[in-house]
């Protein structure tokens, strides 16, 4: 789908009426608003596959309750939860992408595992439209992804360069 912005990812239904919890979309502000038209993905048999967004109710700094026309009921949005939204390139103002906050750049920098030790050094973080990947040159040339979430990072050392992971078992052996 050429020209469509991944903004979203629709966590739970919240109520009876077909709300569901929104969460930005990585390194993204909240961008949902009225009116505006989502696509869903992937898409779901007997769901919507768009939808105008009917209403908004800011819940935290990175979550809101959001309603979506044609998305009545708690059965709907149950089809929807775990979804991603899509919106039109257009339809999203350049300026608040421009002010979202940046992934770090933490090229160079050393990671340890909790259990495993010193893991490697970072090569890259990749921006990916699920989520995004801390790329980890390994010592005997491998390189290995951990997806880059609050739950992994332990702890970020700024003066040592370094960033703590807690990775679950198996994953750095990926």
């Amino acid at each position: 789908m050429r020209g469509w912005i991944d903004v979203a990812y629709l966590a739970k239904p919240k109520n009876l009426n077909g709300g569901l919890v929104a969460r930005g979309a990585s390194g993204l502000p909240a961008l949902l608003h009225e009116g505006l038209e989502a696509a869903f993905v992937p898409p779901v048999i007997d769901a919507p596959r768009r939808a105008r967004v009917r209403d908004v109710q800011a819940l935290s700094e990175a979550e809101a309750l959001v309603f979506f026309e044609g998305v009545e009921d708690l059965t709907v949005a149950e089809m929807l939860a775990g979804r991603r939204v899509l919106v039109r390139e257009e339809a999203v103002d350049l300026a608040v992408l421009e002010e979202a906050e940046a992934l770090p750049d933490w090229f160079g920098w050393s990671v340890e595992d909790a259990r495993a030790g010193y893991v490697g050094e970072v090569a890259s973080v990749d921006e990916r439209a699920t989520q995004p990947l801390l790329a980890v040159a390994r010592p005997d040339g491998r390189e290995t992804l951990v997806p880059l979430v609050d739950a992994f990072i332990a702890a970020v050392d700024e003066e040592r360069r370094l960033i703590r992971l807690t990775c679950p078992d198996g994953l750095l052996d990926l």
